[in-house]
């Protein structure tokens, strides 16, 4: 057997085991932390599944760093690890989504997201101070943070403390990357966006909120009256990247 294909069977068996054997450690770690008598009527418990969400993300950075390998090095670094911590606790968030709401420790979920929102802040300034700053850190970062404004608005719905309509933020990313790769599909010239940092300022007010939704003892009405004026700035962010990227906003017009 060739030292190639030896290298690529470790390869794969570290690809499939790292993700295994960290989800099993999260899962461990979380049922003693998350009590089931606290957790009523729950249909799955919520480390089973973070353990899962968990094992996910790692299986997507391992496809990362293998195609990274070949524009920079593919070292992890701190802050990365910091981002995947934030995963780890954006799983957790996830893991609630099968657990009604009004359980002793539904606090869990805004603690987790807003630690995670703290990191999100954490993890920039590292990669910026210490010159770890990769095109695979970007990814991961921007892939958590989708994650992230998945789950825990999808949570805050389920659980009544955002209206339905908020999940247009959950979406929204999608549906922008999936209409430019239509345009691209039609034979039209995707453009660049322009140089603005509106929009993650943005996402992390989106952030922000969803974690004060997420509190227990947030007042609902006040929430639901806030939530419009949040929501559509983003919305319009992604409206305005749509139309410069398909050339109906700059580039002439």
């Amino acid at each position: 057997m060739s030292t190639g294909v030896k290298q690529g069977r470790v390869q794969s068996a570290l690809r499939a085991g790292v993700p295994l054997v960290a989800a099993v450690a999260l899962t461990a770690i979380l049922l003693p932390l998350l009590p089931e008598e606290q957790l009523p009527n729950a249909v799955v418990h919520p480390a089973i599944v973070a353990g899962v969400c968990w094992a996910g993300q790692l299986w997507y950075v391992s496809y990362r760093l293998d195609d990274s390998a070949a524009t920079e090095s593919p070292q992890f670094g701190l802050a990365n690890t910091v981002t995947l911590l934030r995963g780890a606790l954006y799983a957790v968030v996830a893991g609630f989504l099968l657990v009604p709401a009004g359980t002793a420790i539904a606090w869990v979920p805004a603690l987790c997201y807003g630690t995670g929102v703290v990191l999100d802040r954490l993890d920039g300034t590292i990669a910026r101070t210490v010159g770890e700053e990769t095109r695979l850190g970007t990814q991961l970062d921007m892939a958590l943070d989708t994650f992230g404004l998945v789950v825990a608005p999808l949570l805050a719905v389920l659980w009544g403390a955002l209206p339905v309509y908020y999940l247009a933020i959950s979406v929204a990313r999608y549906s922008f990357v999936g209409a430019v790769q239509l345009h691209r599909w039609r034979g039209g010239t995707v453009h660049p966006l322009p140089d603005s940092d509106l929009g993650k300022y943005l996402a992390g007010v989106q952030m922000v909120f969803v974690t004060v939704a997420l509190v227990p003892v947030a007042p609902t009405t006040l929430v639901y009256s806030v939530a419009p004026v949040v929501l559509a700035p983003s919305i319009a962010v992604f409206t305005r990247d749509f139309l410069y990227a398909t050339g109906r906003l700059g580039s002439g017009h």
